[in-house]
């Protein structure tokens, strides 16, 4: 069984969020979702967290803007991978978020990526599956291969308009 748990500490995260759901679902893995917050439902979050491990869950998500102290509580309580989403929630456009979810304490890792980078945080995901999961790791290759076509084909259009200039 291949789960994610993506967690987000408020439904006005979900625009950025459901980029994750998105594309795990492209990758046919299987997530669950759930709001929780670590300051509003503390004891909700390091349940969710805790009892992960028991659900089939293999990687943790976690969006969070502002302070972002998700993604870290999450990482305190369990064993398993957490991947931080840093999201564009205040006036300093994420980089709060950011800055909150990359400096963890030693001890507490948390891998990080982009401000609203959602997508990437799945893609990350599928990768760690993918050590696991041959199924998904060579979905990953295909994907990947799929992307470079795109730029080839880009490529040459442009290069189509620079002859036609």
């Amino acid at each position: 069984m291949k789960k994610v748990m993506i967690v987000m500490g408020s439904d006005s995260d979900w625009a950025v969020m459901k980029k994750a759901a998105q594309t795990l679902r492209e990758f046919e893995v299987e997530y669950e979702i759930h709001v929780a917050s670590a300051h509003r439902t503390t004891s909700r979050a390091l349940e969710l967290a805790e009892g992960a491990v028991g659900r089939g869950i293999e990687i943790i998500i976690a969006g969070a803007g502002a302070a972002a102290h998700l993604p870290g509580v999450l990482a305190a309580v369990t064993p398993l991978p957490v991947i931080g989403i840093p999201i564009n929630a205040t006036s300093l456009h994420g980089i709060d978020a950011l800055y909150a979810i990359v400096q963890m304490p030693s001890g507490i890792p948390v891998a990080t990526v982009a401000v609203d980078g959602a997508k990437n945080a799945a893609l990350l995901a599928v990768q760690m599956l993918g050590i696991k999961h041959t199924d998904l790791r060579e979905k990953m290759v295909q994907f990947k291969l799929q992307m470079a076509s795109e730029v080839d084909a880009k490529n040459e259009k442009v290069q189509q308009l620079n002859r036609e200039l």
